[in-house]
């Protein structure tokens, strides 16, 4: 579930809480620190997933540190969050974290990994091209502010880093997540499947982008 991408399955492996790659400078703009997430972000942001739910799903902090340890982009946004513009990333629009906290975070994940999200295991079980946003979120004060954009261009510059053809991901149809599906659509992203996970409670929609037409 993406705005983000996530998944509730849970986490395996992994080799600790500051994996990921770092920052590409991409997206970067004044006053707004992005940079690879380590060990003391990790409680902001529990928070801020745990604000950010049903639109990504739930973590505790183990299942956390073993996604940070298998990513192959782990980043977190920190500082004054920039002028407003018309973009977000679908997620809650009132309540949780302060500003005090993150401004928002992704995750990232390659291909040929030992996790159990049944949408991660989708597309692992194609092409092993993509780089899997497994989840994104931005904290509701940081909202239509062009940090969902900004984390998106780091995970586009790091995608074409690595060698692969596709961003992939997914959002919520039920329980419905209009904003994030917008949002996405307006990135480019286009549908490739649709199925019911977590014993027919969440229905997702699975996109990709498609890097060779960008």
């Amino acid at each position: 579930m993406t705005g983000g991408a996530a998944d509730r399955g849970a986490a395996a492996g992994g080799t600790g809480a500051t994996g990921g790659a770092g920052a590409t400078g991409g997206g970067a703009r004044a006053g707004v620190d992005v940079r690879p997430m380590e060990a003391e972000d990790l409680a902001g942001v529990l928070e801020l997933n745990a604000a950010s739910v049903p639109a990504v799903g739930e973590l505790d902090a183990a299942r956390l540190a073993a996604l940070v340890g298998m990513a192959e982009l782990a980043l977190v946004v920190r500082g004054p969050a920039p002028a407003p513009t018309a973009d977000d990333t679908g997620g809650p629009a009132t309540g949780g974290p302060t500003a005090g906290g993150p401004a928002g975070f992704v995750l990232a994940l390659g291909p040929g990994l030992d996790y159990g999200s049944p949408n991660y295991r989708f597309f692992d079980a194609g092409p092993g091209d993509f780089l899997y946003v497994d989840r994104i979120a931005v904290a509701p004060w940081a909202h239509r502010s062009g940090l969902g954009r900004m984390l998106y261009a780091e995970v586009v510059a790091r995608a074409r880093e690595l060698g692969r053809r596709r961003v992939t991901c997914e959002v919520n149809l039920q329980p419905p997540n209009p904003r994030s599906r917008a949002f996405h659509a307006a990135m480019g992203f286009a549908e490739v499947g649709r199925q019911w996970t977590y014993g027919h409670t969440v229905e997702v929609q699975l996109l990709e982008l498609d890097l060779r037409r960008t």
